[in-house]
């Protein structure tokens, strides 16, 4: 079904410390959300079988932790995280993050938590 959808009409949810989701677009191939994170949160660390992800990064600054490395990523920027790469995402600045993830295919069912 087309139709147009935004944050105030996609379903959304609450994770980990107040951070925020609104399901853009989900089906078993392609899931893609829109994020919101507080200052001084981050989510677990996790991996996914068969899900690739691409973090899109609308406002502010994230920092992601992959396998062994630290990447920063800005504003108008974006990281692609492979499947199976031991990762979490985490806003460490005094600002709200705002980002994008697109995951190929949907990681419902696909997320191992460390």
């Amino acid at each position: 079904m087309n139709k147009v959808i935004d944050k105030e009409t996609a379903k959304h949810y609450f994770w980990g410390e107040n951070c925020k989701s609104w399901i853009l677009a989900d089906s078993e191939g392609l899931s893609v959300k829109q994020e919101n994170m507080p200052s001084g949160t981050k989510e677990k660390l996790h991996f996914h079988s068969k899900a690739q992800q691409f973090f899109y990064i609308l406002k502010g600054t994230a920092t992601f932790y992959l396998n062994d490395t630290i990447e920063i990523v800005k504003e108008q920027k974006g990281i692609l995280v492979d499947a199976k790469t031991k990762h979490y995402i985490a806003n460490e600045t005094d600002d709200i993050l705002d980002f994008l993830v697109i995951s190929q295919p949907t990681t419902n069912n696909d997320r191992t938590i460390i």
